[in-house]
C-alpha cells in the first residue's frame, strides 16, 4: 500500500523534475589553481534525480529546463538524453560571446584533511532567465505525471525561477501530483538576490504547495525560519535535533505529508559516517549508520532523494524507502560525478545489509 496518494493511472511520467541544468569542471584531487585537466559532469541538483530514477531505477522521466544551441549545450542534452531523461526545454541561441550560457560549476573532490572546494560561474545562465508562462503545464501535466519536484538551488537564480516553480507546484496539485522541494539552503547563490531574508520568504511560499520535503536541521531553520530545538549533542548522526522541529514544520505547513533528510558525520574528505531520517505522517523511520570510503561526495543528497523517491512511486514501506534512499546516496558517493552508476540490485543489495566482498 502506498504511503502516498500517489496516482495509479496510465501516466506517461514517473517522475518530472524544474532545475537549471550544469555542467561541472572536476579536476579530481588537484586544487584548481594546479590544474591541468578535467572531466566534464553533466549534472543539476533537480536534473540529477531525474537521471538517477530513469537509470538506475527504470523509472520513466522527465526534466523542464533551458537549453543552449552551442557546444556546451549539446553536450549536456546528449547526456540528458544518455541517461533516459526526457526533456521539455526551452531553448536559446547563444550570441558567440557572452551568453546566453549553460552554467559551469568548478568543483575539486578534496582529498584526506582537505576539504572540496566548490565555486560557480552562472553569468547569463539560460536557466536562471526562465519565467512564469515559458511552459504549458496543463499540457505537460496533461501527459499523466506521477511526482514533481524543484528545489532551492534553482529558486535562487532569479526572481523567475522561484516564480516558475510556484506557477509549476500550483499546476501539478490541480492534476493531482504528488509535489517534493529540495530546500538546499546555498547562501553563495542567495547573496546577490537578497540574502537568508528573501530565501525564507521564497522558501515559505513554494513549501505552501509542496507535500514532500527534504532538508536537514539547518535547512529547516535558515530556509523556512523553523526555530531548532535544544538538544544536547554534537553528533551529525542524532536524529532528535530534525525529529524535534518536525511538529513546529507540519504545525506552519499541514500540506507536508513527509520530511526526510541524510545525516552526515565528515571525518575526513574520504572518509564519512552516514545515515538517514524520514518522518511520514506521524511515523517515522532511520537508517542504519555506516562509514562511507568517498570517491567524489558532489550529488550524494540527490542519491538519497532519489532512491527515497522510488521507494514511495514503488509503494514500498516507510522503512524500505528510507533505506533504499540511504543505499543509494552511499553508492552514489563512490563513482565519479554527480549522477548514478549504480544498479537497482546494487542498491536493493546495500540497502538490505549487503557487503562489498569481491563479485566473482
Amino acid at each position: 500500500m502506498s504511503l502516498l496518494n500517489i496516482r495509479k493511472d496510465n501516466c506517461q511520467l514517473d517522475f518530472l523534475s524544474l532545475g537549471s541544468l550544469i555542467h561541472r569542471l572536476d579536476p579530481g584531487v588537484v586544487p584548481f589553481r594546479k590544474a591541468r585537466s578535467v572531466e566534464i559532469h553533466v549534472s543539476g541538483g533537480e536534473y540529477n534525480v531525474a537521471a538517477g530514477l530513469s537509470d538506475c531505477f527504470g523509472m520513466n522521466t522527465g526534466i523542464v529546463s533551458a537549453m543552449v544551441d552551442y557546444g556546451i549545450g549539446e553536450l549536456v542534452e546528449t547526456r540528458v538524453r544518455e541517461m533516459g531523461v526526457r526533456p521539455f526545454f526551452k531553448r536559446f541561441a547563444h550570441n558567440g560571446v557572452d551568453g546566453p550560457n549553460i552554467a559551469a560549476v568548478y568543483s575539486d573532490r578534496g582529498f584526506g584533511v582537505r576539504p572540496p572546494v566548490v565555486f560557480y560561474n552562472r553569468a547569463n545562465e539560460a536557466g536562471a532567465m526562465l519565467k512564469p508562462g515559458d511552459f504549458d503545464w496543463d499540457e505537460i501535466f496533461g501527459l499523466g505525471v506521477r511526482w514533481f519536484h524543484s528545489g532551492g538551488i534553482y529558486a535562487a537564480l532569479s526572481g523567475t525561477t522561484s516564480e516558475l516553480i510556484i506557477e509549476a507546484m500550483r499546476a501539478a496539485k490541480k492534476h493531482g501530483v504528488i509535489t517534493s522541494f529540495d530546500l538546499n539552503y546555498r547562501p553563495k547563490l542567495w547573496a546577490p538576490n537578497g540574502g537568508l531574508e528573501q530565501a525564507q520568504k521564497t522558501f515559505r511560499t513554494i513549501v505552501e504547495n509542496v507535500d514532500v520535503l527534504l532538508g536537514n536541521e539547518e535547512d529547516l531553520q535558515l530556509g523556512l525560519g523553523i526555530k531548532g530545538q535544544d538538544v544536547e549533542s554534537s553528533s551529525k548522526l542524532d536524529t532528535r535535533a530534525f525529529l524535534g522541529m518536525i511538529e513546529q514544520v507540519t504545525s506552519e505547513f499541514p500540506n507536508i505529508q513527509a520530511v526526510a533528510t541524510t545525516l552526515r558525520e565528515v571525518e575526513t574528505s574520504n572518509r564519512h559516517q552516514w545515515g538517514a531520517v524520514v518522518w511520514c505522517q506521524g511515523e517515522q523511520a532511520t537508517s542504519p549508520v555506516r562509514e562511507l570510503g568517498v570517491i567524489d561526495r558532489i550529488g550524494g543528497g540527490d542519491g538519497f532523494a532519489t532512491g527515497l523517491i522510488y521507494g514511495f512511486l514503488d509503494g514500498r514501506s516507510l522503512d524500505e524507502t528510507v533505506r533504499l534512499g540511504w543505499a543509494h546516496g552511499a553508492l552514489l558517493t563512490t563513482f565519479p560525478g554527480d549522477t548514478t552508476m549504480a544498479k537497482l540490485h546494487e542498491v536493493e543489495a546495500f540497502a538490505k545489509g549487503g557487503s562489498a566482498r569481491v563479485q566473482r
